[in-house]
């Protein structure tokens, strides 16, 4: 009698999982069969297929799918809008801009090129100074 009731309580979610599941169609083509829809997101649906588990944006779909779903506006304009760019701070700001990366350049090469011009001066006062002594 109890094998009875465990088979009877498979075959009603079985047979509910299939009568839940439906077949969809982006507007590019793309057939989804016998899918069930595992959940609804701010941007799209997440199907389950036997061959596995996608997500399908609004925006794929058919305007009659879109409003069964009722994605709301504003989060649909909110996750389709670009990313907006990583602030840098400190040397990473300096780098990112070219201007800054050929003045810091310049810079680096003047400091060193009065580096290496004050020694050679020193070095020649100091043979110049040693040349006169004789």
């Amino acid at each position: 009698m109890k094998y009875s009731k465990t088979a009877l309580v498979i075959l009603a979610a079985v047979s509910a999982s299939l009568a839940l599941a439906e077949d969809f169609k982006t507007i590019k083509g793309k057939e989804y069969k016998n899918a069930a829809i595992i959940r609804v997101e701010s941007d799209g649906i997440v199907l389950k297929t036997k061959t596995g588990i996608s997500k399908v944006y609004f925006i794929e779909l058919p305007n009659d799918v879109q409003e069964r779903f009722h994605p709301s506006p504003a989060k649909t304009a909110t996750a389709q809008r670009q990313r907006e760019p990583i602030k840098l701070e400190g040397w990473a700001a300096v780098m990112a801009n070219r201007t800054a990366v050929v003045i810091f350049v310049v810079a680096g090469t003047i400091f060193i090129a009065g580096v290496v011009f004050a020694i050679v001066r020193r070095r020649f006062s100091m043979t110049s100074n040693d040349a006169s002594k004789v």
